[in-house]
């Protein structure tokens, strides 16, 4: 496995990142014992760094991962990098940004997880109410007494995170980006490079259009949040679904798959992709992806066939306004 330096963190991470959205609940049922089973082949397959967050499923999907981590955490806590996110209240509070909420959910993160210093810990929505200057003086004081390492932000744009780095430095910030979603090379991705930002984009399979696994029949459980998206439905689905097929064929060729060649192109933008896996079959085929390098040629011919698509905007699936 491939790794990197996450920016100005210093961090040593696998290139590949599992992230943990799809343990906490809001992607339909799924067997917690497979789930782990998943972490842990990542980890034989090099995989150093975990991302997850207080939101998804307020616990479940943090302490699910300290579970599956507990023996490489007791036997060699720098063996593993583990990042989480805070700042969304339950049952539909919105974002919450605030000093005193930000100290509760590092407490409840680190209970969760059961560790005692979280690596990365990132703001998950950017909060309109609060102050930049609180939510990043409460982060610093919390480095300051141990509790974390490193302070990054999710979903900012460039001038939300230079407000924050007026107190304090942006050290990582986490963007959705994928071949359908690109908002973030004009603006976002220029200023993170000018401060020396790691990058760890999610979503780099389009919450698994990118898969091939889809098509024009494909249902979604209902307590998946897929089964409301409108980038799941219509016009747009049938568009993106044959500018899938086009990528597979691509894909194929060089004797690959069309998640592998979709992950290895991210990976061409940004340090890091954090892939969602619950069995271990996939992340197997996302893991691979890290030592994929595509020639400047086939990434425009890439780039090229995923012209054709709907650009996926809008609000954020998590619901967050």
């Amino acid at each position: 496995m491939r790794t990197t330096t996450l920016g100005v963190t210093g961090l040593q991470v696998s290139r590949v990142a599992f992230g943990t959205w799809q343990l906490g609940g809001d992607w339909g049922p799924f067997d917690e014992d497979a789930a782990i089973a998943a972490v842990r082949r990542a980890r034989e397959l090099g995989v150093d760094f975990f991302d997850t967050a207080q939101a998804y499923g307020f616990g479940a999907s943090e302490r699910l991962l300290g579970r599956a981590l507990r023996s490489d955490l007791v036997r060699d806590r720098d063996s593993v990098v583990i990042a989480t996110k805070g700042g969304v209240q339950p049952d539909g509070g919105g974002r919450d940004a605030s000093a005193a909420f930000l100290r509760e959910g590092v407490e409840q993160s680190l209970r969760a997880l059961d560790v005692e210093t979280i690596d990365l810990y990132q703001v998950h929505w950017p909060d309109p109410k609060t102050p930049a200057a609180e939510t990043a003086g409460a982060l610093q004081e919390m480095v300051d007494e141990g509790k974390l390492r490193h302070v990054g932000v999710s979903n900012y744009d460039a001038e939300q995170m230079a407000e924050f780095a007026a107190v304090r430095p942006v050290e990582t910030l986490q963007p959705p980006y994928h071949l359908f979603r690109r908002g973030i090379e004009a603006e976002i991705l220029p200023y993170a490079r000018e401060h020396g930002i790691g990058v760890l984009a999610y979503s780099p399979l389009a919450s698994g259009l990118l898969t091939g696994r889809f098509d024009e029949n494909t249902r979604f459980d209902e307590d998946d949040w897929r089964s409301k998206a409108t980038a799941f439905t219509g016009d747009a689905l049938r568009q993106n679904l044959e500018v899938v097929r086009r990528l597979s064929e691509f894909a194929r060729a060089r004797g690959h798959s069309v998640s592998e060649i979709a992950i290895a192109w991210v990976l061409a933008h940004v340090d890091v992709a954090l892939v969602g896996a619950r069995s271990t079959s996939s992340i197997e085929s996302s893991a691979a992806a890290a030592d994929i390098t595509l020639s400047d040629d086939e990434v425009a011919e890439i780039e090229r066939i995923a012209s054709d698509g709907v650009q996926i905007e809008g609000a954020s699936p998590e619901g967050v306004a």
